[in-house]
């Protein structure tokens, strides 16, 4: 049968990414305490093309995800884009994987289990010469309580839900749990799916005794970072976003910070 899309192309036009999008796919990671962990995914994967190409092998995209989407840890999401990379015959190829990624939780006094939810993503891209970019990123749920309004309130303080996103580049494998447990730390509390009356009035009470403005949940997780990891492959890299959506007014606060080794 007759290829067009691998005719040659006289527009001499260099192509960044090629690819398919938003392909959904069920998938499994690495999971702390079970091991493994089934999780849906939306996935980008992309390489790029000289200009003498006219089009790229689509189907291979997919074949060649289909074959590693029961194994997708870290190392393996970089070894699927690398043999996308050579079947295609391209310098670079790119990949994210989007998905969420599932954690029992425990309730602080009643101690009843349930299931948070937190999104995760992949990017990566790898390259001919052998060189490589891996990024996790993830984006934890936090409770912040405002330690103006504690301060200057007779009654109360003023709480709202806020959102943590991590990015983050490692030499050497991390835990996802781990991150998250650091990162809920770092604000005025966590979140869970279940609580009952005495879990719900200690959540509050630990909350309003821990306020954070989101500069503090930014510096406190760059702090606890720059301590997580005590091997000899620390982070090399990392960003901090925190996002309040403030209960008392009609915007959100900010704040954010890199690091880079």
């Amino acid at each position: 049968m007759i290829d067009i899309q691998n005719t040659p192309d006289t527009r001499e036009v260099p192509l960044e990414k090629v690819g398919v999008k938003n392909l959904k796919y069920p998938v499994k990671v690495l999971d702390k305490v079970n091991k493994i962990q089934a999780t849906t995914a939306e996935v980008n994967l992309f390489v790029n093309l000289p200009h003498n190409y006219k089009g790229t092998h689509m189907s291979r995209f997919v074949d060649i995800f289909h074959r590693h989407h029961q194994n997708l840890g870290m190392k393996q999401f970089l070894a699927m884009l690398e043999e996308i990379r050579i079947s295609l015959e391209a310098e670079k190829a790119f990949g994210s994987m989007r998905f969420p990624f599932f954690m029992e939780k425990t309730a602080p006094v009643s101690k009843e289990k349930s299931i948070m939810s937190y999104i995760c993503t992949y990017e990566g891209e790898v390259r001919s010469d052998g060189t490589h970019d891996f990024f996790v990123k993830v984006e934890i749920p936090v409770t912040t309580v405002c330690p103006c309004s504690k301060a200057i309130s007779d009654y109360g303080a003023h709480n709202q839900r806020g959102k943590v996103s991590l990015t983050l580049e490692n030499t050497s494998l991390f835990w996802i749990e781990d991150v998250i447990e650091l990162v809920e730390a770092c604000a005025s509390s966590g979140l869970y799916s279940l609580l009952k009356r005495p879990d719900e009035k200690y959540v509050t009470e630990h909350a309003y005794d821990n306020p954070r403005f989101v500069e503090d949940v930014v510096r406190e997780v760059f702090v606890a970072l720059k301590k997580f990891d005590k091997s000899e492959k620390p982070f090399s890299y990392f960003s901090i976003e925190c996002e309040n959506y403030e209960s008392i007014h009609n915007h959100n606060a900010y704040a954010t910070a890199t690091y880079k080794a």
